[in-house]
């Protein structure tokens, strides 16, 4: 766990720090500068393009990292890259061209309830192939153990590139609508960073020949569009569906919600960014004691980080709620809700690297598709009587019964187990931090509570987790800093 421990933290630094400059973005500008409305309509049109991301990347951003490992000589390296390059083009090309003939039919069943969607319908696909390619290149740094400068890129670059352009609205620089175009050319630019970043890690050697695997990487990579496409749903479809129900000014408020829920997965994401190519490294090699090891630990240091995060959400939530502008409130139940879908999702650990690394993949595809419906269902029948908070329900429902199939079935084909005795110790743990705080709040301003209390609840949870030996690691990076501090 060394090389991951070090890159994680950096990650997670870095990824919090963008996150850090994402909450001024969500909670500040947009909600002062954009309005509810077109800040609604960054939030749908983002999310359409996050569900068309797995198609138009033709899932070769996961594909690279199981299949780089297996590459013997750099001949062979060089054409399977090639072959990932150019391999999305299938799908991009003729996705565009429906949309480019059809774009008045596809725009009629989207716009009927919100109209003002329509001027920017067409920057969908062309974010979606942004985003599609951006993961492809950041796939290539990480299956060579260089996941931090492509972190910063995608959780900084953009949100500061969004932030400037945010402060251009309020200088009256550029109006509403030219800022949601901008949106598009600042992931652009991040594509474009994350290439660059890419050619220097590894310059690719163009060969125009198929890899002798290629009826394998085919299969995989169109289970990838799909097992993506249900994963992304359950993330991003009730964004999408909300404007179906509601005026589009909802989905500022539901996005709003949303983003502080999220930063509760700022760790996994971090720690995964490097955990992924390992975990296909030990499953090609079969080293199945080590990959069980490895499982636990991602899963614990996980919990104890997600945990720390789920708790300054929870037990601050209603000050944040105060720094915000009044027609903003009515969101806190969303982000429980929601906050703890995402907490099932950091406690299992590198789960997911482990299912798609496997020749068992297929299985739990079915099941994915089975729940997609479902939560399409859920969200019809939810949103009308209770709006936002019904997406969110149908969320934390569809993520539950996924997350529980997933866990079970690498228990049942793997025999691998995330969670130890040290699982229920944080649980208990979290659960008396919770108990402890949640009901009082220091009488000062919102900001001056929100610092305070988080600062008390990091201390007690800290020491706690020290103290019981929750995880080995967080342990050794505590002592690590003590000692500094000593000296």
């Amino acid at each position: 766990m060394g090389i991951v421990l070090n890159q994680s933290i950096k990650n997670t630094v870095i990824t919090y720090f963008g996150f850090g400059i994402g909450a001024i973005n969500a909670l500040f500008l947009y909600t002062h500068f954009l309005g509810k409305t077109h800040y609604g309509i960054v939030a749908f049109v983002l999310s359409a393009s996050n569900i068309m991301m797995p198609l138009m990347a033709f899932g070769v951003h996961n594909t690279l990292i199981r299949f780089y490992s297996r590459c013997k000589s750099e001949e062979e390296r060089d054409r399977f890259l090639s072959f990932m390059l150019f391999m999305p083009l299938l799908l991009i090309i003729p996705i565009s061209a429906i949309t480019y003939f059809f774009y008045n039919q596809i725009s009629f069943f989207i716009i009927k309830e919100n109209p003002t969607v329509e001027p920017f319908l067409w920057l969908i696909p062309i974010i979606g192939i942004c985003m599609g390619y951006f993961e492809i290149y950041y796939a290539w740094v990480k299956v060579h153990m260089q996941s931090v400068f492509g972190n910063f890129i995608s959780e900084v670059l953009v949100r500061i590139v969004i932030m400037l352009l945010l402060f251009a609205v309020y200088f009256n620089w550029i109006d509403k609508n030219t800022f949601i175009y901008g949106l598009a050319a600042a992931y652009g630019l991040q594509l474009i960073a994350m290439k660059a970043y890419a050619m220097y890690v590894k310059m690719p050697v163009i060969k125009f020949q198929l890899p002798h695997n290629v009826r394998e990487i085919f299969g995989y990579s169109f289970f990838i569009i799909l097992s993506g496409s249900v994963a992304v749903l359950l993330m991003d479809f009730d964004k999408v569906m909300i404007p179906a129900y509601e005026d589009i000014s909802s989905n500022a408020l539901y996005s709003v919600a949303i983003f502080i829920a999220t930063v509760i997965a700022v760790p996994s994401r971090a720690m995964l960014q490097i955990i992924y190519p390992i975990t296909a490294r030990l499953m090609s090699e079969g080293k199945m004691e080590e990959l069980n090891d490895l499982y636990k630990k991602s899963a614990i240091n996980l919990q104890v980080f997600g945990g720390l995060v789920l708790l300054g959400i929870f037990l601050n939530i209603n000050e944040m709620y105060k720094l915000l502008p009044i027609e903003y409130s009515g969101g806190i139940l969303v982000v429980f809700l929601i906050g703890l879908s995402k907490f099932y999702d950091v406690i299992l650990g590198n789960n997911n690297a482990i299912i798609l690394n496997t020749k068992y993949y297929r299985s739990v595809l079915f099941f994915g598709l089975l729940l997609v419906f479902m939560m399409i269902g859920l969200n019809m029948l939810l949103i009308p009587p209770y709006g936002i908070v019904g997406a969110a329900l149908a969320t934390l429902i569809s993520v539950i019964i996924y997350n529980t199939i997933k866990l079970l079935f690498v228990v049942k084909k793997m025999n691998l187990f995330p969670f130890t005795q040290n699982t229920v110790k944080s649980f208990g743990i979290i659960l008396l931090i919770f108990v402890a705080f949640y009901f009082w709040d220091f009488p000062f301003h919102p900001l001056v509570n929100i610092v305070l209390k988080s600062i008390l609840i990091s201390i007690f949870y800290l020491y706690l987790n020290y103290k019981m030996v929750i995880s080995i690691e967080i342990n050794q990076v505590i002592n690590n800093v003590l000692k500094k501090i000593r000296f």
